[in-house]
C-alpha cells in the first residue's frame, strides 16, 4: 500500500481566554494540519503550529516545507515502511522541525490507523488517561490569584506560571497564587527567558526563602545562555526545566555536557515529531534527568499526539498538555478531550480524528 496524497490545511482557531506569555499575547491558534493519504483512501494527520517568538515556525513557510519538498518524497512511497519514512522527512530539510513534526506525527497517525489501534497502541502504551498541569497566563497578581483559585475549583492541582515579563513583581505574584491555593496545589513556573541569570538567582532564592514551595522553574533566561543557565542552576534548589534551550539532540547533549538544567521539556514541533521525540526522553533518562512533554498553542491533533507519547513512555514529572484545553472551539472533528486535569485520548484507531471542522 502507497501514499496517493498529501494535503495541508491552514486552521485558524479562537482561545476562550488570551493566552499571555513573556514573549507573546495571542487570543487564536494559528496552525497547519498536514493529512497524509493512502491508495486506500486513509487519512493520517499532523500539526505544525505557527510559533513565531519559539520556533519561528509560521504556517506558510511550513506549508511550503510540506507542498514543495516533504509530499514529493512521501507520494509513491510504501505507507507500512514508517521508520524509513520518517528517516527520509528527518533529513529532507535544515530546520523546519515544526513541518516535519506534522509529517511524522501524520505517518504514525496513518500506520496506526492501518492497524486499526490507536496512536498510543503503535507507541507501546495502553493508558487512555494522561494527567496535565494548566497554565496561567501572565499578567497582574491579583488577575493570576483568581485564575488559580477558578482553576484549582475545576480539578487542575499543577498550576504553571507564566512570569518573566515583570521580574520586579514576579515574587508577588507567585505568593498570591499560593495564597490563593493552599498548600495541596502544585506549582510551576515558566518565565519563557524573561529573567537575566542575576534576577533569576534572586527571585528563586525569594521563593525558596518564602516557603512557597514551587515544584519547578521552566527557561529561566535566554535559550543561547546555557552558561547563566547553569549559574542558575548551581545556586538555586529548585529544579530548573529547559525548554527553548533544547530542540533537538545536540541540544541536550550540550545542556547535559554543562550541567546546565534538571529536567527537559519535549515538544514534537521544536525537535521535529514522535521518533525525535522518544531519542529525547531516552536520553534524557539515561543521563538521569526529569522529563516533561510539552505543546505549542495546539489543536486536538499536534496534542494528541503529545499525549498519547506521553501516555506511552512516561514522564518524571506532570506533563503540559493543555493547550486544547484553551480553545473555544476544535477546529477538527474527534480526537482528545479534557476531563478536568485529564487528557483522554480515543479509543478510536490513530489520533481519533474524523475530519476537519
Amino acid at each position: 500500500m502507497t501514499i496517493a496524497e498529501v494535503r495541508t490545511h491552514r486552521l485558524s482557531a479562537p482561545l476562550h481566554t488570551p493566552f499571555v506569555t513573556a514573549l507573546r499575547r495571542t487570543s487564536t491558534v494559528e496552525t497547519l494540519v498536514v493529512e497524509v493519504v493512502d491508495t486506500d483512501g486513509r487519512s493520517g494527520f499532523g500539526e505544525a503550529p505557527q510559533v513565531w517568538q519559539v520556533t519561528g515556525a509560521n504556517v506558510a513557510g511550513s506549508r511550503a516545507c510540506v507542498e514543495e519538498l516533504l509530499a514529493p518524497l512521501l507520494v509513491g512511497r510504501d505507507a507500512d515502511d514508517l521508520v524509513a519514512r520518517c528517516a527520509e522527512v528527518a533529513g529532507a530539510a535544515a530546520g523546519n522541525e515544526a513541518a516535519k513534526a506534522a509529517v511524522d506525527t501524520a505517518l504514525h497517525d496513518l500506520a496506526a490507523r492501518r492497524l486499526g489501534v490507536p496512536l498510543v497502541r503503535l507507541l507501546g502504551g495502553t493508558t487512555r488517561r494522561v494527567p496535565t498541569d494548566v497554565t496561567l497566563a501572565a499578567g497582574s497578581a491579583d488577575d493570576l490569584a483568581g485564575a488559580a483559585k477558578q482553576r484549582a475549583a475545576e480539578g487542575f492541582d499543577v498550576l504553571k506560571l507564566k512570569v518573566g515579563a515583570d521580574p520586579g513583581g514576579d515574587l508577588a505574584r507567585v505568593g498570591a497564587v499560593r495564597s490563593a491555593v493552599g498548600p495541596g496545589t502544585r506549582i510551576r513556573l515558566d518565565a519563557n527567558q524573561g529573567w537575566t541569570p542575576r534576577q533569576a538567582v534572586r527571585i528563586i532564592r525569594g521563593i525558596e526563602d518564602a516557603g512557597l514551595d514551587v515544584e519547578l522553574v521552566e527557561q529561566p533566561v535566554d535559550r543561547r545562555d546555557l552558561a547563566g543557565l547553569a549559574w542558575v542552576s548551581d545556586r538555586v534548589d529548585v529544579p530548573i526545566l529547559a525548554d527553548e534551550s533544547v530542540f533537538g539532540v545536540r541540544d541536550l547533549v550540550e545542556v547535559i555536557h554543562r550541567r546546565a538544567a534538571d529536567m527537559v521539556n519535549v515538544k514534537l514541533a521544536k525537535c521535529g515529531g514522535l521518533g525525535p521525540a522518544r531519542t529525547l526522553l531516552d536520553l534524557a533518562a539515561a543521563h538521569g534527568m526529569g522529563t516533561i512533554v510539552g505543546s505549542m498553542m495546539e489543536s486536538q491533533v499536534g496534542l494528541g499526539a503529545a499525549a498519547s507519547l506521553v501516555a506511552a513512555y512516561r514522564t518524571t514529572a506532570v506533563s503540559d498538555l493543555d493547550a486544547a484545553w484553551w480553545l473555544a472551539t476544535s477546529p477538527v472533528q474527534g480526537g482528545i478531550r479534557y476531563d478536568g486535569a485529564t487528557v483522554v485520548l480515543p479509543d478510536e484507531p490513530g489520533l481519533g480524528i474524523t475530519g476537519i471542522a
